[in-house]
């Protein structure tokens, strides 16, 4: 079963050369980022908590890193590992009642 951890802050960070998506639930994030060497820091914060897949795709549809080569495949990126989940049809299966 997948889970499904919501996050109220994300953005981009590059670390070492690579661009990727950072969930977090607060801004401090940014200062640990910071800390540890990453740099072009990008984070906002979300108009509700969301799953790693709505980040994406609302980040998609606000055109955040829009133009950014880096941030654009990063994005794709978390949109390919994370998918929306399939919504299956509820299907009801009429049984009729035998009276005996």
């Amino acid at each position: 079963m997948s889970t499904t951890k919501t996050f109220a802050v994300a953005g981009v960070s590059t670390l070492a050369g690579s661009t990727k998506i950072r969930f977090a639930n607060d801004t401090m994030r940014i200062k640990i980022l910071a800390k540890n060497d990453h740099t072009d820091i990008d984070l906002i914060e979300l108009p509700q908590a969301m799953t790693k897949g709505e980040i994406a795709q609302h980040m998609i549809a606000v055109g955040f890193g829009k133009g950014n080569a880096a941030t654009e495949a990063a994005i794709a990126y978390t949109v390919k590992k994370n998918p929306a989940p399939k919504q299956e049809n509820a299907t009801v299966e009429k049984t009729e009642a035998v009276a005996a």
